[in-house]
Order: structure tokens, then C-alpha cells, then sequence
């Protein structure tokens, strides 16, 4: 990676969040891992606008299995005529796990994007919502946030590799910009599947970088 960005780009960070991280609510896959990675690259300021996204639900989300009695954690149910994965209560509002991480300095963020916090819709692109009631899904703003700065293209790291950070990738190069995800700072839900992952992003157009060797 060069030693500053061109304006055209900006850094996305993905949830990086305690209720993520091994022991947390909903812990991915060495999770933790990623923390120090990150923290590094926020510190040498290489890229001129960095975005952090923020996992924000409020009790009783609808992709909560507790929210729907009979139902267990990871299990998929129909909602709002789409296929919806049910989570372990995670990220609650105002709760320590929602809180960005404490061992990262923030301070290089110039935006901070809270998604999730409708009750009924789940949130994992930092583009759009989810299918919501209406069949839509309605934009977070981001987009627009980031072409009135003149960014054209987007690094996108963060949790989880296999489910937030791939749908901000995908959303991104469905709205017109370049999308590399950087595979070293990112981690799935689980382990496996990384060559199948890997495909699916080549075939969306999304690049695979390092840290060290990003766009």
C-alpha cells in the first residue's frame, strides 16, 4: 500500500465491535485478530477518508431468534419474503459489545455510520438496509456521503468477512465505485468456505488485497 491514498479513495471498517470479537455475543471466527492490523492502519493516515461502521440494534431486533419464540440462533426463517439468518442478541444499543473497539484510535474516522437500529429490518451493507416490509432496500446515505468527497473507489476490511463486509463490497460495485476487500483485516463468522468466498467476490468485480499491497 502506498504511504498516503489518493483522494479517490476511502478506507470502510466493518463493525469492528467487542460483541464480534471471541467471547462476544456473536463472535467471529478470530475476530481479535484483525484489531491490531487495523489500528495501524488508522494511525498512519493512508487513506484521506475513512468511514467506521457501527452494528446499532435495538433490543428485540427482528433478527434476533429471541424475538421469534421456537427459533434458535443461525437458524434462517422467511422475512419480509426474503431469507433471513437469526442472530444471538448482539450489538444492542448503548451496550459495552456495540461499542466500537476500545484498543483501535478512532480518531482517523470522519464518519461514523450506525446501521441495524430499525426494529424490523436487518442492516449489513454500510449502503443500504436490508429487504425491508416494503421489498426495498432503503439507502443509508453513504453513498452520497462519499461521491460528494470525490470518492470513486473503496478498501472495505472489518467483520464479518462472509457476511457484512461482503455485502458493503457488493453494494459498493452496485453503485458505480471500485471495491477491493482487504483479506488479511477481515474474518468470517466461522472458518471455511474461503476459496468459495473468494470466487464470489471475483465474480462481483471485487478486488483481493493485503493490507500491505491494497490499491
Amino acid at each position: 500500500m502506498p504511504n498516503a491514498m489518493p483522494p479517490n479513495a476511502a478506507l470502510i471498517v466493518v463493525d469492528v465491535q467487542p460483541d464480534f470479537m471471541p467471547g462476544g455475543a456473536l463472535a467471529c471466527h478470530e475476530g481479535d485478530a484483525i484489531v491490531p492490523g487495523i489500528d495501524r492502519l488508522l494511525r498512519r493516515r493512508r487513506f484521506r477518508h475513512v468511514v467506521a461502521t457501527q452494528d446499532w440494534h435495538p433490543a428485540g431486533h427482528a433478527s434476533f431468534a429471541s424475538a421469534h419464540p421456537g427459533t434458535a440462533p443461525f437458524q434462517r426463517i422467511e422475512l419480509h419474503g426474503q431469507p433471513q439468518t437469526l442472530w444471538p442478541d448482539h450489538c444492542v444499543q448503548g451496550t459495552p459489545g456495540a461499542a466500537l473497539h476500545p484498543a483501535i484510535d478512532w480518531s482517523a474516522a470522519d464518519l461514523v455510520l450506525r446501521k441495524g437500529s430499525d426494529p424490523q429490518v436487518d442492516s449489513y451493507s454500510a449502503f443500504r438496509e436490508n429487504h425491508g416490509p416494503q421489498g426495498t432496500r432503503p439507502p443509508t446515505g453513504l453513498a452520497g456521503w462519499l461521491r460528494e468527497r470525490g470518492v470513486d473507489e473503496v478498501a472495505v476490511c472489518g467483520l464479518a468477512r462472509d457476511v457484512c463486509v461482503l455485502w458493503t463490497a457488493q453494494d459498493a460495485v452496485a453503485l458505480g465505485f471500485r471495491a477491493t476487500v482487504l483479506w488479511d483485516l477481515s474474518r468470517p463468522v466461522a472458518a471455511g468456505g474461503d476459496e468459495a468466498l473468494r470466487e464470489t467476490l471475483r465474480q462481483a468485480g471485487i478486488g483481493i488485497a493485503e493490507a500491505a499491497t491494497a490499491p
